[in-house]
Protein backbone atom coordinates (compact mmCIF):
# COMPACT_ATOMS: atom_id res chain seq x y z
CA UNK A 1 0.00 0.00 0.00
CA UNK A 2 1.45 3.30 -0.64
CA UNK A 3 1.75 6.58 1.59
CA UNK A 4 -1.88 8.49 2.66
CA UNK A 5 -0.32 11.74 0.93
CA UNK A 6 1.74 10.32 -1.76
CA UNK A 7 1.39 12.92 -4.53
CA UNK A 8 0.85 15.74 -2.24
CA UNK A 9 3.87 18.72 -2.31
CA UNK A 10 4.75 20.92 0.36
CA UNK A 11 6.53 23.75 -0.19
CA UNK A 12 7.68 23.86 3.64
CA UNK A 13 9.26 27.52 4.45
CA UNK A 14 9.24 27.05 8.41
CA UNK A 15 11.70 27.03 10.57
CA UNK A 16 12.91 25.78 14.53
CA UNK A 17 9.49 24.20 16.23
CA UNK A 18 6.02 25.26 15.14
CA UNK A 19 6.01 24.61 11.51
CA UNK A 20 8.77 21.88 10.92
CA UNK A 21 6.78 19.82 13.38
CA UNK A 22 3.31 20.30 11.44
CA UNK A 23 5.58 19.34 8.08
CA UNK A 24 7.30 16.45 9.34
CA UNK A 25 3.45 14.99 10.32
CA UNK A 26 2.90 15.48 6.82
CA UNK A 27 5.92 13.90 5.56
CA UNK A 28 5.42 10.75 7.54
CA UNK A 29 2.54 9.97 5.62
CA UNK A 30 4.24 10.41 2.20
CA UNK A 31 3.73 14.09 1.27
CA UNK A 32 7.32 15.22 -0.37
CA UNK A 33 7.94 18.04 1.75
CA UNK A 34 10.59 20.94 0.20
CA UNK A 35 12.37 22.39 2.75
CA UNK A 36 13.57 25.57 2.00
CA UNK A 37 16.73 27.23 3.61
CA UNK A 38 18.84 29.84 3.07
CA UNK A 39 22.39 29.05 1.18
CA UNK A 40 24.76 28.55 4.17
CA UNK A 41 22.75 29.61 6.84
CA UNK A 42 20.01 26.79 6.75
CA UNK A 43 16.98 26.35 9.64
CA UNK A 44 18.42 28.18 12.95
CA UNK A 45 17.90 25.01 14.99
CA UNK A 46 20.92 23.14 12.64
CA UNK A 47 23.25 25.02 14.98
CA UNK A 48 21.45 25.19 18.55
CA UNK A 49 21.95 23.20 20.73
CA UNK A 50 24.83 21.12 19.31
CA UNK A 51 25.68 17.83 21.32
CA UNK A 52 28.22 16.63 18.48
CA UNK A 53 30.14 19.59 16.81
CA UNK A 54 29.74 20.87 13.44
CA UNK A 55 26.96 18.22 12.92
CA UNK A 56 23.41 18.92 12.90
CA UNK A 57 21.15 19.82 15.99
CA UNK A 58 18.84 16.92 17.41
CA UNK A 59 16.35 19.94 17.82
CA UNK A 60 17.16 20.22 13.96
CA UNK A 61 17.24 16.53 13.31
CA UNK A 62 13.92 15.39 15.19
CA UNK A 63 12.27 18.14 13.49
CA UNK A 64 12.80 17.58 9.75
CA UNK A 65 12.87 13.87 9.26
CA UNK A 66 11.55 12.48 5.59
CA UNK A 67 12.03 15.76 3.96
CA UNK A 68 14.32 17.04 1.04
CA UNK A 69 16.25 20.55 1.41
CA UNK A 70 17.03 23.09 -1.36
CA UNK A 71 18.61 26.41 -0.36
CA UNK A 72 16.95 29.52 -2.00
CA UNK A 73 17.86 33.13 -1.58
CA UNK A 74 14.35 34.42 -2.43
CA UNK A 75 16.22 37.80 -1.79
CA UNK A 76 17.90 37.46 -5.76
CA UNK A 77 15.63 37.88 -9.00
CA UNK A 78 16.69 34.45 -10.10
CA UNK A 79 16.03 33.26 -6.41
CA UNK A 80 11.91 34.70 -6.57
CA UNK A 81 11.61 33.24 -10.11
CA UNK A 82 12.59 29.99 -8.25
CA UNK A 83 10.09 30.43 -6.26
CA UNK A 84 7.14 31.15 -8.01
CA UNK A 85 8.16 27.61 -10.20
CA UNK A 86 8.13 26.23 -6.61
CA UNK A 87 4.40 27.57 -5.50
CA UNK A 88 3.05 26.83 -8.90
CA UNK A 89 4.44 23.32 -8.37
CA UNK A 90 3.33 22.76 -5.08
CA UNK A 91 -0.24 21.64 -3.35
CA UNK A 92 0.77 23.68 0.20
CA UNK A 93 2.98 26.56 0.87
CA UNK A 94 3.57 26.85 4.81
CA UNK A 95 5.64 29.47 7.05
CA UNK A 96 5.56 30.57 10.45
CA UNK A 97 8.03 33.66 9.85
CA UNK A 98 7.27 37.01 11.82
CA UNK A 99 3.89 38.50 10.47
CA UNK A 100 4.18 39.66 7.23
CA UNK A 101 7.26 38.66 6.46
CA UNK A 102 6.39 36.99 3.50
CA UNK A 103 3.79 39.75 2.55
CA UNK A 104 7.50 42.43 2.60
CA UNK A 105 8.83 39.87 0.25
CA UNK A 106 6.35 40.03 -2.50
CA UNK A 107 4.02 37.58 -1.78
CA UNK A 108 1.00 37.88 -0.19
CA UNK A 109 -1.83 35.65 -0.15
CA UNK A 110 -3.67 37.31 -3.11
CA UNK A 111 -0.45 37.28 -5.46
CA UNK A 112 0.02 33.43 -4.23
CA UNK A 113 -3.15 32.74 -5.30
CA UNK A 114 -2.65 34.61 -8.75
CA UNK A 115 0.08 32.51 -9.31
CA UNK A 116 -1.70 29.14 -8.27
CA UNK A 117 -5.28 29.45 -7.60
CA UNK A 118 -4.90 25.43 -6.09
CA UNK A 119 -2.16 26.57 -3.31
CA UNK A 120 -3.31 25.83 0.38
CA UNK A 121 -1.40 28.71 2.25
CA UNK A 122 -1.06 27.71 5.98
CA UNK A 123 0.16 29.97 8.53
CA UNK A 124 1.50 29.48 12.21
CA UNK A 125 0.92 32.92 13.90
CA UNK A 126 1.30 33.93 17.75
CA UNK A 127 -2.11 35.60 18.27
CA UNK A 128 -5.10 35.89 15.99
CA UNK A 129 -6.58 39.10 14.77
CA UNK A 130 -6.40 41.79 17.20
CA UNK A 131 -4.46 44.36 19.23
CA UNK A 132 -1.33 41.86 19.50
CA UNK A 133 -1.60 40.55 16.23
CA UNK A 134 2.31 42.19 15.02
CA UNK A 135 3.18 40.01 18.78
CA UNK A 136 5.93 36.82 17.90
CA UNK A 137 5.50 34.32 20.31
CA UNK A 138 7.60 31.60 21.51
CA UNK A 139 6.77 28.44 23.33
CA UNK A 140 6.31 29.77 27.03
CA UNK A 141 4.61 33.10 25.80
CA UNK A 142 2.32 30.74 24.25
CA UNK A 143 1.44 28.29 27.10
CA UNK A 144 1.07 31.90 29.10
CA UNK A 145 -1.34 33.62 26.87
CA UNK A 146 -3.05 30.45 26.33
CA UNK A 147 -4.40 29.39 29.21
CA UNK A 148 -2.26 27.23 30.42
CA UNK A 149 0.25 28.88 32.99
CA UNK A 150 -2.11 30.50 35.12
CA UNK A 151 -3.75 27.19 35.68
CA UNK A 152 -0.57 25.03 36.08
CA UNK A 153 1.08 24.69 39.45
CA UNK A 154 1.21 25.04 43.10
CA UNK A 155 -2.23 27.14 44.19
CA UNK A 156 0.54 29.20 46.34
CA UNK A 157 3.32 29.19 43.37
CA UNK A 158 4.09 31.24 40.46
CA UNK A 159 2.32 30.10 37.59
CA UNK A 160 4.31 27.25 35.83
CA UNK A 161 5.00 26.29 32.29
CA UNK A 162 4.86 22.70 30.84
CA UNK A 163 7.68 20.69 29.97
CA UNK A 164 5.45 19.66 26.80
CA UNK A 165 5.46 22.07 23.97
CA UNK A 166 2.00 22.87 23.99
CA UNK A 167 2.62 26.08 21.88
CA UNK A 168 5.20 25.30 19.15
CA UNK A 169 4.11 21.32 18.36
CA UNK A 170 0.44 21.44 20.25
CA UNK A 171 0.09 24.34 16.92
CA UNK A 172 1.66 22.36 14.42
CA UNK A 173 0.07 19.59 14.85
CA UNK A 174 -3.54 21.63 14.60
CA UNK A 175 -2.04 23.11 11.74
CA UNK A 176 -1.47 19.66 9.80
CA UNK A 177 -5.20 18.28 10.73
CA UNK A 178 -6.13 22.09 9.18
CA UNK A 179 -3.99 21.52 5.68
CA UNK A 180 -5.28 17.96 5.71
CA UNK A 181 -8.96 19.53 5.78
CA UNK A 182 -8.07 22.02 3.38
CA UNK A 183 -6.49 19.65 0.96
CA UNK A 184 -9.73 16.76 1.00
CA UNK A 185 -11.66 20.56 0.25
CA UNK A 186 -10.09 21.59 -2.34
CA UNK A 187 -10.53 17.75 -3.94
CA UNK A 188 -14.16 18.83 -4.29
CA UNK A 189 -14.00 22.57 -5.10
CA UNK A 190 -10.81 22.44 -7.07
CA UNK A 191 -9.75 25.56 -4.94
CA UNK A 192 -6.82 26.31 -2.50
CA UNK A 193 -7.46 28.36 0.47
CA UNK A 194 -5.39 30.34 3.45
CA UNK A 195 -4.95 28.02 6.54
CA UNK A 196 -3.90 29.74 10.00
CA UNK A 197 -3.60 28.43 13.37
CA UNK A 198 -2.91 30.98 16.32
CA UNK A 199 -0.63 29.47 18.95
CA UNK A 200 -2.79 31.43 21.82
CA UNK A 201 -5.61 29.29 20.50
CA UNK A 202 -3.96 25.95 20.14
CA UNK A 203 -2.94 26.33 23.61
CA UNK A 204 -6.24 27.43 24.97
CA UNK A 205 -7.96 24.48 23.06
CA UNK A 206 -5.72 21.99 25.01
CA UNK A 207 -6.82 23.58 28.15
CA UNK A 208 -10.47 23.66 27.67
CA UNK A 209 -11.44 21.55 30.73
CA UNK A 210 -9.74 24.73 32.80
CA UNK A 211 -12.34 26.84 30.79
CA UNK A 212 -15.04 24.68 31.60
CA UNK A 213 -13.91 25.23 34.88
CA UNK A 214 -14.22 28.78 35.14
CA UNK A 215 -17.49 28.45 34.03
CA UNK A 216 -18.28 26.28 36.97
CA UNK A 217 -17.25 28.50 39.12
CA UNK A 218 -20.29 30.77 38.81
CA UNK A 219 -22.27 28.14 40.05
CA UNK A 220 -20.16 27.12 43.54
CA UNK A 221 -16.33 26.11 44.24
CA UNK A 222 -14.93 23.31 42.50
CA UNK A 223 -15.08 20.01 45.00
CA UNK A 224 -13.14 18.03 43.05
CA UNK A 225 -9.91 20.68 43.85
CA UNK A 226 -8.06 20.03 47.13
CA UNK A 227 -8.60 23.36 48.12
CA UNK A 228 -12.21 22.60 48.42
CA UNK A 229 -11.13 19.83 50.81
CA UNK A 230 -9.10 22.16 53.07
CA UNK A 231 -11.69 24.77 53.55
CA UNK A 232 -9.82 27.34 51.27
CA UNK A 233 -12.42 29.92 49.32
CA UNK A 234 -11.61 29.68 45.56
CA UNK A 235 -11.08 32.96 43.95
CA UNK A 236 -12.79 34.37 40.46
CA UNK A 237 -10.45 32.90 38.04
CA UNK A 238 -9.90 28.64 37.70
CA UNK A 239 -6.97 28.12 40.02
CA UNK A 240 -3.84 26.24 40.08
CA UNK A 241 -4.75 22.84 41.18
CA UNK A 242 -0.86 21.13 40.96
CA UNK A 243 -1.43 17.46 40.36
CA UNK A 244 -5.28 17.11 41.05
CA UNK A 245 -6.93 15.02 38.40
CA UNK A 246 -8.65 17.47 35.66
CA UNK A 247 -11.02 14.85 34.56
CA UNK A 248 -13.61 14.80 37.67
CA UNK A 249 -12.45 12.42 39.11
CA UNK A 250 -9.46 12.84 42.14
CA UNK A 251 -6.05 11.67 41.45
CA UNK A 252 -2.84 12.70 42.79
CA UNK A 253 0.87 11.86 42.41
CA UNK A 254 1.85 9.48 45.17
CA UNK A 255 5.80 8.61 46.32
CA UNK A 256 6.45 5.45 46.02
CA UNK A 257 9.40 3.02 47.07
CA UNK A 258 12.76 4.28 46.64
CA UNK A 259 11.43 8.15 46.05
CA UNK A 260 13.99 9.43 48.93
CA UNK A 261 17.02 9.05 45.72
CA UNK A 262 15.02 8.52 42.72
CA UNK A 263 13.47 11.69 41.41
CA UNK A 264 10.72 9.54 39.56
CA UNK A 265 9.96 7.15 42.12
CA UNK A 266 6.54 8.19 42.07
CA UNK A 267 2.81 6.92 40.49
CA UNK A 268 -0.44 8.62 39.36
CA UNK A 269 -3.49 7.20 41.26
CA UNK A 270 -6.96 7.40 40.85
CA UNK A 271 -9.62 6.94 43.02
CA UNK A 272 -12.04 6.25 40.41
CA UNK A 273 -15.80 5.50 41.77
CA UNK A 274 -16.18 2.15 39.96
CA UNK A 275 -13.01 1.06 41.56
CA UNK A 276 -13.42 2.48 45.02
CA UNK A 277 -13.94 -1.10 46.66
CA UNK A 278 -10.79 -2.17 44.98
CA UNK A 279 -8.76 0.86 46.17
CA UNK A 280 -9.87 0.08 50.04
CA UNK A 281 -9.36 -3.30 49.61
CA UNK A 282 -5.72 -2.97 48.14
CA UNK A 283 -4.96 -0.16 50.72
CA UNK A 284 -6.13 -2.09 53.75
CA UNK A 285 -9.04 -0.24 54.78
CA UNK A 286 -12.02 -2.54 53.85
CA UNK A 287 -14.35 -0.70 56.57
CA UNK A 288 -14.08 2.19 54.34
CA UNK A 289 -16.41 0.48 51.56
CA UNK A 290 -19.42 0.51 53.99
CA UNK A 291 -18.83 3.97 55.81
CA UNK A 292 -21.06 6.92 55.00
CA UNK A 293 -18.05 8.94 55.86
CA UNK A 294 -15.77 6.86 52.92
CA UNK A 295 -18.64 5.08 50.88
CA UNK A 296 -19.63 7.71 48.59
CA UNK A 297 -17.97 10.55 45.87
CA UNK A 298 -19.49 13.75 47.85
CA UNK A 299 -18.36 11.99 50.79
CA UNK A 300 -14.79 11.44 50.58
CA UNK A 301 -14.47 15.00 48.39
CA UNK A 302 -13.88 17.02 52.18
CA UNK A 303 -11.10 14.04 53.04
CA UNK A 304 -9.37 13.50 49.95
CA UNK A 305 -6.10 14.46 51.61
CA UNK A 306 -6.31 11.91 54.29
CA UNK A 307 -7.53 8.97 51.86
CA UNK A 308 -4.87 10.02 48.98
CA UNK A 309 -2.37 10.28 53.08
CA UNK A 310 -3.31 6.95 53.39
CA UNK A 311 -2.86 5.10 49.63
CA UNK A 312 0.84 7.00 50.02
CA UNK A 313 1.49 4.88 53.48
CA UNK A 314 0.80 1.91 50.81
CA UNK A 315 2.41 2.91 47.76
CA UNK A 316 5.64 3.43 49.45
CA UNK A 317 5.77 -0.09 50.06
CA UNK A 318 6.06 -0.63 46.66
CA UNK A 319 7.78 0.23 43.56
CA UNK A 320 5.87 2.05 40.49
CA UNK A 321 5.64 -0.81 38.81
CA UNK A 322 4.69 -3.13 41.03
CA UNK A 323 1.91 -0.48 42.29
CA UNK A 324 0.64 -1.07 38.35
CA UNK A 325 0.92 -4.55 38.53
CA UNK A 326 -1.56 -4.99 41.39
CA UNK A 327 -4.18 -2.13 40.47
CA UNK A 328 -4.23 -3.08 36.95
CA UNK A 329 -5.83 -5.98 37.30
CA UNK A 330 -8.51 -4.98 39.64
CA UNK A 331 -9.51 -1.48 37.16
CA UNK A 332 -7.94 1.06 39.41
CA UNK A 333 -6.48 3.70 37.58
CA UNK A 334 -2.60 3.92 38.14
CA UNK A 335 0.28 5.17 36.04
CA UNK A 336 4.08 5.66 36.86
CA UNK A 337 6.10 8.18 36.17
CA UNK A 338 8.11 7.58 33.30
CA UNK A 339 11.34 8.83 33.23
CA UNK A 340 12.44 10.15 29.86
CA UNK A 341 15.69 7.64 30.12
CA UNK A 342 12.68 5.00 30.77
CA UNK A 343 10.86 6.03 28.06
CA UNK A 344 13.87 5.80 25.38
CA UNK A 345 14.95 2.18 26.28
CA UNK A 346 11.10 0.67 26.85
CA UNK A 347 11.15 -1.91 24.55
CA UNK A 348 7.12 -1.51 24.08
CA UNK A 349 8.05 2.04 22.64
CA UNK A 350 10.23 0.56 19.94
CA UNK A 351 8.06 -2.18 19.10
CA UNK A 352 5.66 0.31 17.79
CA UNK A 353 7.98 2.32 16.54
CA UNK A 354 6.55 5.06 18.76
CA UNK A 355 10.22 5.99 20.14
CA UNK A 356 13.01 4.74 16.50
CA UNK A 357 16.38 4.65 16.43
CA UNK A 358 17.86 6.83 12.98
CA UNK A 359 21.43 6.83 11.42
CA UNK A 360 22.30 10.25 10.57
CA UNK A 361 25.70 10.24 8.67
CA UNK A 362 27.16 12.99 10.51
CA UNK A 363 26.00 12.69 13.67
CA UNK A 364 25.33 8.88 13.81
CA UNK A 365 22.74 7.25 15.75
CA UNK A 366 20.47 8.67 18.08
CA UNK A 367 16.71 8.47 18.90
CA UNK A 368 13.62 10.19 17.79
CA UNK A 369 9.87 10.12 18.13
CA UNK A 370 7.87 8.00 15.47
CA UNK A 371 4.84 8.86 13.89
CA UNK A 372 2.06 8.95 16.74
CA UNK A 373 -0.26 8.83 14.66
CA UNK A 374 -1.24 4.70 13.37
CA UNK A 375 -2.56 3.90 10.17
CA UNK A 376 -3.90 0.39 9.65
CA UNK A 377 -3.53 0.85 5.62
CA UNK A 378 -1.24 3.23 5.32
CA UNK A 379 2.38 2.84 6.57
CA UNK A 380 4.69 5.77 7.65
CA UNK A 381 8.60 5.48 8.58
CA UNK A 382 10.92 7.79 9.61
CA UNK A 383 14.03 9.37 7.31
CA UNK A 384 16.47 10.84 8.38
CA UNK A 385 16.72 14.87 8.14
CA UNK A 386 18.11 15.95 5.19
CA UNK A 387 21.71 18.06 5.18
CA UNK A 388 21.72 21.93 3.83
CA UNK A 389 20.97 22.18 0.44
CA UNK A 390 21.40 18.28 -0.07
CA UNK A 391 18.07 17.97 -2.42
CA UNK A 392 18.68 21.30 -3.79
CA UNK A 393 19.80 20.09 -7.67
CA UNK A 394 17.06 17.62 -7.27
CA UNK A 395 14.47 19.37 -7.19
CA UNK A 396 15.55 21.71 -8.90
CA UNK A 397 16.23 19.35 -12.00
CA UNK A 398 12.92 17.05 -11.09
CA UNK A 399 10.35 19.09 -9.61
CA UNK A 400 11.04 22.56 -11.69
CA UNK A 401 12.45 20.59 -15.02
CA UNK A 402 15.52 22.80 -14.73
CA UNK A 403 18.43 21.85 -17.24
CA UNK A 404 22.24 21.33 -15.78
CA UNK A 405 23.18 24.37 -17.39
CA UNK A 406 20.22 26.32 -15.71
CA UNK A 407 21.16 24.89 -12.14
CA UNK A 408 24.94 26.10 -13.05
CA UNK A 409 23.28 29.10 -13.45
CA UNK A 410 21.52 29.81 -10.71
CA UNK A 411 24.32 28.89 -8.46
CA UNK A 412 26.69 31.41 -10.42
CA UNK A 413 24.42 34.10 -9.51
CA UNK A 414 23.72 33.21 -5.99
CA UNK A 415 20.29 32.53 -6.13
CA UNK A 416 20.59 28.69 -4.57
Amino acid sequence: MGKALEGVKILDMTHVQSGPTCTQLLAWFGADVLKVERPGVGDATRGQLQDVPGEDSLYFTMLNHNKRSVTLNTKSEKGKEIFVRLIEECDVMVENFAPGALDRMGFSWERIQEINPRMIYASVKGFGPGKYADCKVYENVAQCAGGSASTTGARDGVPTVTGAQIGDSGTGLHLALGIVTALFHRGQSGKGQRVECAMQDSVLNLCRVKLRDQQRLAHGPLKEYSQFGEGIAFGEATPRALNDSGGGQPGRILKCKGWETDPDAYTYFITQAAAWKNVCDVIGRPEWKEDPNYATPPARLTRLNEIFGVIEDWTMTKNKFEVMDICNPLNIPVGPILSMKEIAEEPSLRETKTVVEVDHPGRGKYLSVGNPIKLSDSPSDVERSPLLGEHTDEILRDVLGMSAEEIASAKEEGAV
